[in-house]
């Protein structure tokens, strides 16, 4: 029987990008709306890595199940690694892509070429109801464009320029991005970590139930 697994996201987007790079672990894989109980959690963290901790926890503890949850953001050096944390609200409460994307380029304006260094990180943190849990980090490095190129992805991609390819992460196919993207990176190094997680998740959980039954 497979391990189910809670992707603790409700953006669209990001559960399909997850997914995608999930679909050959031998687990199932469920969507937040696909579980009861999954509460709305208040990402309330100064950091992506408590962000990211908090949403699993709380989502595994209150459904039972084990539960995967990133936080991730942009980092952008000239705005003193703005917006970092406050990426998804970064023009507001009520925020959208395209909010952002404008605020961003607003708040960059004058900055010159070759001083709009930014990078993409990702925490990943996978928590079981018993309290065991792993996590993972990736970073994706580029620069900031003056004006948002491209009609793929979402979020701050029309922005985020890739010097190696001469093309902002929206003009990349899905494939491309998941390749190369700060949650791809993750994902690649969760994939690698998370059958031994499994393996070792088991040996501890059956040792657990035989020494409660002597």
């Amino acid at each position: 029987m497979k391990r189910k697994l809670i992707l603790a996201t409700r953006n669209k987007d990001k559960l399909k990008e997850i997914q995608a790079l999930l679909s050959d672990l031998d687990i199932d894989i469920m969507s937040l709306d696909e579980a009861e109980n999954a509460p709305h959690v208040v990402e309330d963290g100064k950091t992506f890595m408590e962000n990211a901790f908090k949403k699993a926890k709380v989502i595994a503890e209150a459904t039972g199940i084990m539960a995967l949850a990133d936080d991730s953001g942009l980092e952008v050096d000239a705005l003193d690694g703005a917006p970092g944390v406050y990426s998804a609200r970064y023009s507001g409460e009520n925020a959208s892509d395209a909010s952002n994307n404008e605020k961003l380029l607003a708040d960059l304006e004058g900055v010159p070429a070759g001083k709009r260094s930014a990078h993409f990180s990702c925490v990943i943190v996978v928590y079981h109801p018993s309290g065991r849990w792993i996590s993972t980090e990736g970073k994706c490095e580029g620069e900031i464009t003056e004006k948002s190129i491209g009609d793929r992805g979402f979020g701050y991609d029309p922005v985020f320029y890739l010097p190696s390819l001469n093309c902002t992460m929206a003009q990349l196919s899905a494939e491309e991005k998941n390749s190369l993207s700060h949650r791809g990176k993750a994902l690649e190094k969760l994939k690698s970590e998370l059958p031994g997680f499994l393996v070792r998740l088991n040996q501890d959980l059956k040792e657990e139930v035989i020494n409660n039954e002597a």
